[in-house]
């Protein structure tokens, strides 16, 4: 994705030691893209008003047998009102043909479908965060064969 990323956009890396994580890598990773694409456009969307854009990117080892990512820009956030129906389906701010609004629908099912949680915390002026959590085993019992 760094193709993708003006120049003044500054990615910020805080990542913590994880344990591997049983979960369809490929889906996962389109969480990540999906998320961290929005962030760059709402960035870019507003880049002469923002100083030092930048998205951070954390991961962390929780005891509890889970891993945590966030994803952390500090763009325009979002209102109430939108904030409320992101995860609906083919809900989008973006201009007509620029967006499907399938996007942070499709990634909500992927994290549930992984028995994880995804929350967002946004404040309109203060940016957004995206905190997914994700457990270490999908199955119910550790050492299946």
């Amino acid at each position: 994705m760094n193709s993708q990323i003006p120049g003044k956009i500054r990615i910020v890396r805080e990542f913590g030691e994880l344990p591997m994580v049983e979960c369809l890598a490929g889906k996962i990773n389109q969480v990540f893209m999906n998320i961290i694409n929005n962030a760059i456009h709402a960035l870019s969307d507003h880049i002469d008003e923002i100083k030092d854009p930048h998205i951070t990117i954390r991961t962390v080892a929780n005891a509890e047998e889970t891993v945590t990512v966030e994803i952390e820009d500090n763009g325009p956030g979002m209102p109430d009102n939108v904030k409320e129906r992101i995860f609906e389906p083919f809900f989008t701010t973006k201009a007509v043909g620029k967006g499907t609004g399938l996007g942070l629908s499709i990634v909500y099912s992927i994290i549930e479908n992984h028995k994880g949680t995804l929350e967002v915390k946004s404040k309109q002026g203060e940016g957004t965060t995206f905190i997914i959590t994700l457990p270490v085993y999908q199955s119910t019992q550790k050492y299946e064969q």
